[in-house]
Parts: structure tokens; C-alpha cells; sequence
């Protein structure tokens, strides 16, 4: 089937703790450019000394967001493409993993703008952030890879978000690509949204759902092209399926164990939205109502 580029997001989890330095909390005030310039600064920094310190990006994060992302490619592989896989980072921009040519450092910065080591403080701030990491120190651009074939994204709300301007672009020069997960729908992009109702199918952890149902898609897809009716016909057969029923009988929970909820996903995910923290407690048949859940969660963030 030619060529598939597949591009995932980073992991908060790395192979051990970035020096100080390379933690965006400890970047000086400034407008992004200029954080953003001092960031790369660090970046050229710590990679001209090399040596140990530097880890390819296959080996630089860890958990299992990472590990189904990495075999993205052999399931992509076994379906008939000749699969690469790109990794869309906050502190690096878009690189190609493999081969290992490129190394870089251990570093710690997220689009997630309530945690300790967010770029930015603002959709609009993130995005403006990642157009000057990718004009000088990322890879290739979305479109770029959409010259040489299709493109399947496997991206969460915040690095959707992000990388928006990249995503119109995409979408505009037509060609095959496919969002899995993202924050809405991209004129030119076919998208499927994040279900954890399919969790329970697909397996793992919330982290790598979205990843998985990337699995899925090119498993069900079979031999027919990424974004094809076929294969969307496909796809939406087994998902329909499949997909959970809503449980509307969920077990009540205290103010106390909402609060513990929100604390320990947050930590796994760091980057996880409102509305898809309180979707994930709803699956897990649990109960609390909206407003209270976001009183909560603004409660929670805000002793962060």
C-alpha cells in the first residue's frame, strides 16, 4: 500500500529525570518567543554535550501510551504499509523515531496547561509555541508527510490543539489522513473520536486508548485504503458493536472520592481534558453530576 507516516504524542514518563534546566517550570518569564527561543538554547545546549545524558527517542519515554504507540508499526506493517513513525513533542517539535539517528536529551514540557511544566498558558499560547519550535527545531510538518503519502495521528486534545494551524493545512492539500482522538473535526481529516467505550475491547490503560483504537482501525481496515468508504464502513460496524452502552446506574460518590479520582488520573495523564476525566469516572460507573464534578476538578487543579 506504499508509505504511512504515523504520528503520536509524547509521553510525560521518560527513561529517568531531566536535569533541571531542561524543565520548562524553570523557564524565565517572557512572551513564548522568547521562552521558546531560551528552550531551544537549553536544547542545543545539552545535546552539544552528548555522551550519555542524550537517549534516542525510541528508548526516551516510557509507559504504555509508548509501547502500543511503538507497535503501531508493525500492525500498520502487517496491513501492507511501510510504516514510519513520527512523535510530536512539546519540547522537541515533530521528530522521526526511527532509525535512530536523533537523540536528544531527557526534558519534561507538556501542552497540558495545569501542569508544573507547561509551556504555555493557553490554547492560543501553545499553538503559538509549537509554530516556533517546529521553524526551528522540528522535523518536517504534518503537510510535509502528507506529500509522501497517508498520514494516521494518533493525538490527545491538548497536542490536537496545539498543532491545529498544521492540521487545516493538512487537511486543505487533501490526500489521506486520519485523526484518532484530536479536539474536533478538521475539514480534509477524517476523524474518530476518543470512546473509551471501546476500552474494554481494545484493552490497556486510558493512557493508550487512543493508540489502541489506532491498532484497531488499521486491523478492521484490512486491505483497503486508510480513509476508504470500506474502511470506514468497517470500522463502524465493529465499533457500534462494540462500544459500551452509557451505564446511568452509577454508584454515588463523596466529595472526598471524586477529589482522589481526579488527583491519581491527573497524575497518570497529565494532559487529560475536564470533560474526558469525568467521562472516564462515568465508565467506570461511578456518579457525579457535572457541575459538581467541574467545582471539583477546579478545586483539585487549583491547589496544584
Amino acid at each position: 500500500m506504499g508509505q504511512l507516516s504515523l504520528v503520536v504524542t509524547c509521553t510525560d514518563r521518560k527513561v529517568e529525570r531531566p536535569d533541571a534546566a531542561l524543565c520548562a517550570r524553570n523557564l524565565p518569564e517572557g512572551s513564548v518567543k522568547q521562552r521558546s527561543d531560551n528552550w531551544q538554547e537549553r536544547l542545543r545546549g545539552a545535546t552539544a554535550h552528548g555522551g550519555p545524558s542524550l537517549h534516542s527517542l525510541s528508548d526516551l519515554y516510557r509507559g504504555d501510551h509508548w509501547t502500543r504507540s511503538r507497535r503501531l508499526v508493525t500492525t500498520a506493517s502487517a496491513a501492507g504499509y511501510q510504516a514510519e513513525l513520527w512523535v510530536a513533542s512539546a519540547g522537541l517539535g515533530l521528530q522521526q523515531v526511527e532509525p535512530e539517528v536523533h537523540k536528544a536529551p531527557v526534558y519534561a514540557a507538556t501542552f497540558s496547561t495545569r501542569h508544573a511544566d507547561a509551556v504555555a498558558t493557553s490554547t492560543e499560547e501553545n499553538a503559538r509555541w509549537w509554530g516556533h519550535l517546529q521553524a526551528r527545531t522540528g522535523r518536517v510538518t504534518l503537510q510535509e508527510l502528507g506529500r509522501r503519502g497517508p498520514v494516521l495521528m494518533v493525538l490527545s486534545e491538548v497536542y490536537a490543539g496545539a498543532m491545529e494551524e498544521e492540521l487545516l493545512a493538512l487537511g486543505e492539500q487533501g490526500g489521506e489522513a486520519l485523526l484518532i482522538g484530536g479536539v474536533r473535526e478538521i475539514p480534509g481529516v477524517h476523524r474518530v473520536r476518543s470512546d473509551a467505550g471501546l476500552s474494554h475491547a481494545v484493552g490497556g490503560t486510558l493512557t493508550s486508548l487512543n493508540a489502541r483504537m489506532a491498532s484497531a482501525w488499521l486491523e478492521h481496515a484490512g486491505d483497503h485504503a486508510l480513509t476508504s468508504p470500506e474502511a470506514q464502513k468497517a470500522w463502524n460496524a465493529w465499533s457500534a458493536a462494540t462500544t459500551k452502552p452509557v451505564q446511568y446506574n452509577r454508584e454515588p460518590m463523596s466529595d472526598d472520592d471524586v477529589i482522589t479520582f481526579i488527583r491519581r488520573e491527573t497524575a497518570k495523564v497529565p494532559d487529560i481534558s475536564r470533560t474526558r476525566l469525568l467521562r472516564a469516572l462515568r465508565d467506570s460507573g461511578r456518579a457525579c453530576e457535572q457541575s459538581r464534578f467541574a467545582s471539583l476538578y477546579k478545586r483539585t487543579m487549583g491547589e496544584r
